[in-house]
């Protein structure tokens, strides 16, 4: 596990997270594809997590599971956040220098758009084994 610092791209938010998980996932959803532009490429965070500057973070709840947060100066992606843990899933792009950095999951590889694919031979989870995971229990 690493431990980093970071900020937005205005320097509003500053964040720390101690447990970085250098092994990252890329989702492939609709929802991260319309927030990022592109498959979302993220590091886990944990919950070891330290932010300055929360009042320019703007929260958007993008799924019964978790809310994405954002600067709200500069608009950079600053997390993913699981409601029921709280932890974080951050862009892996944020981060100058992690070592060890592996791709190492994709979601939603059944919503993978057919104009790209990775090389990367990974573990994949369909859209409906993440809704069987994440999705309202019986």
């Amino acid at each position: 596990m690493a431990h980093s610092k970071t900020s937005c791209l205005c320097g509003q938010v500053k964040i720390t997270a101690e447990d970085i998980n250098p092994k990252f996932t890329v989702c492939h959803c609709q929802s991260c594809r319309a927030w990022g532009g592109a498959p979302y490429f993220a590091v886990k965070c944990g919950t070891k997590v330290q932010i300055e500057g929360e009042e320019k973070i703007t929260m958007c709840e993008s799924s019964s599971w978790a809310s994405r947060g954002f600067c709200s100066q500069c608009g950079t992606h600053l997390f993913y956040k699981f409601k029921a843990t709280g932890e974080y899933n951050m862009p892996v792009g944020l981060f100058a220098d992690l070592p060890g950095l592996e791709m190492d999951m994709q979601y939603f590889s059944d919503a993978r758009p057919s104009y790209y694919c990775f090389s990367n031979e990974t573990k994949e989870m369909t859209t409906a084994e993440i809704m069987a995971y994440f999705g309202p229990q019986p």
